[in-house]
């Protein structure tokens, strides 16, 4: 009695000790990355590597050699990522090297998991929401790619985390910092503009809209000039032809994806048996636009191609259910956890009025699954990547409204349960 007397008495005076809860969390996210790390480093492969992988690697070089930005589509919009990358190759040589700073750096980011879900709704579900993070097996395979996919899903966190940050104590510190990472964010990959676009949606619903008007009234004159800058500075890239070569690859690259992705049908980045087949029409007679004359002639086939994408981004096993046999009942059932987890922790935050407040976690998932439907889908989903920790998050609070609905039931039915114990034995 002494015992338990004794470890309720550190539970209550520690239980509000946030590292407590963090630190095994920070120990399991570093063991599950470092040991498939060394595991793979001491196979027969060794690192695993994509042509993406090489395209980054001779890039970094390139910059360390002569440091010549280009103004192409991925010098620009890949900017960010690649300068971090020099830097690293520069420093340590050795691509091992890099690769274990991301896996550390990744494993290391189930901290910030813990804090934004701690900061949205409640400690349970950041324990979950950070175990699910340090246990994922997408996470954990592509943080030892040399790819800026898993550096760019830490920027994202950290980029919520600080915003959260300011909007919580209106710290003009941590304002400079999310003003910074948003920055880098624009130039680290193009995933990274239409996030932002969805962050600052969050913004918008966050603040006032009165006190925002007045704080633009107030500094209006230097919105006016900075806009001014602005399309000064892109009127003179345009007149003497700097942008060319931006346009040019945009343009290449759009008539990739449309010839290339979207007239074959293709749900991912490289044919597979469900796909959407249908005769593209080609004309080009809409303001002389390739993309709009494309996406309009073909409106129908193309809304459907959005409609089989919108069911991929679930996750292969939704080409693969087998519901005629026992395995393949189990298998379904497993797959579909995380779905029914996912689907009733959005339903919890509308029904508890938390999903205003919460809403910055499907904003980001919304701006990630909009880029691969538009886009196309990874077949390896490694796109989908950034979107992961803000998944785990909703689907620990379905776990931790579980917990709580069991909680409810245990107690109720318990209490009655023992209750009729007492009557029968005083009859």
């Amino acid at each position: 009695m002494y015992l338990i007397e004794r470890i309720n008495q550190i539970y209550q005076r520690y239980k509000n000790y946030e590292w407590i809860y963090i630190l095994p969390l920070v120990v399991l996210s570093l063991k599950r990355k470092l040991e498939y790390f060394f595991f793979i480093l001491h196979s027969e492969k060794g690192l695993p590597k994509s042509e993406d992988s090489q395209w980054y690697l001779n890039y970094a070089h390139s910059l360390l050699t002569d440091f010549k930005l280009g103004l192409h589509m991925n010098d620009l919009l890949y900017l960010g990522y690649n300068l971090i990358l020099a830097i690293l190759i520069g420093v340590f040589k050795e691509e091992y090297i890099v690769v274990f700073i991301q896996a550390v750096t990744t494993a290391s980011c189930v901290i910030l998991v813990y804090l934004i879900t701690r900061r949205l709704f409640n400690r349970i579900t950041a324990i979950v929401a950070s175990y699910f993070y340090a246990t994922s097996w997408h996470i954990t395979v592509w943080s030892m790619y040399i790819l800026s996919d898993s550096l760019f899903m830490n920027l994202v966190l950290l980029n919520v985390f600080l915003l959260l940050k300011t909007l919580e104590n209106n710290n003009k510190g941590m304002g400079s910092l999310f003003l910074i990472s948003s920055l880098l964010m624009l130039v680290f990959r193009p995933t990274g503009v239409l996030t932002l676009a969805f962050i600052f949606i969050y913004i918008a619903l966050q603040i006032n809209r009165y006190p925002l008007f007045a704080f633009l009234k107030k500094h209006r004159y230097k919105f006016v000039c900075a806009l001014l800058i602005v399309f000064a500075a892109v009127g003179f890239l345009v007149f003497t032809h700097k942008l060319n070569p931006l346009l040019t690859s945009l343009q290449y690259n759009a008539k990739l994806v449309l010839y290339n992705i979207y007239a074959k049908g293709w749900i991912y980045d490289n044919p597979s048996g469900h796909d959407y087949a249908y005769r593209p029409d080609y004309r080009i007679d809409i303001f002389g636009s390739l993309i709009l004359s494309f996406l309009i002639h073909n409106w129908d086939h193309v809304l459907l191609l959005y409609g089989r994408r919108a069911l991929a981004f679930i996750g292969w096993w939704v080409w693969k259910t087998d519901i005629r046999s026992l395995a393949g009942v189990i298998k379904l059932c497993k797959d579909v956890v995380p779905s029914l987890l996912f689907l009733f922790g959005t339903y919890a935050a509308i029904k508890n009025n938390l999903f205003r407040k919460t809403s910055i976690v499907w904003l980001v998932i919304v701006s990630i699954f909009l880029f691969c439907m538009v886009l196309f889908m990874d077949s390896m989903y490694r796109y989908k990547l950034p979107a992961l920790p803000f998944i785990c998050i909703v689907c620990g609070y379905g776990v931790e409204r579980l917990i709580r609905i069991m909680l409810f039931f245990i107690n109720k039915f318990g209490g009655k349960l023992l209750q009729w114990n007492r009557n029968k034995h005083s009859l």
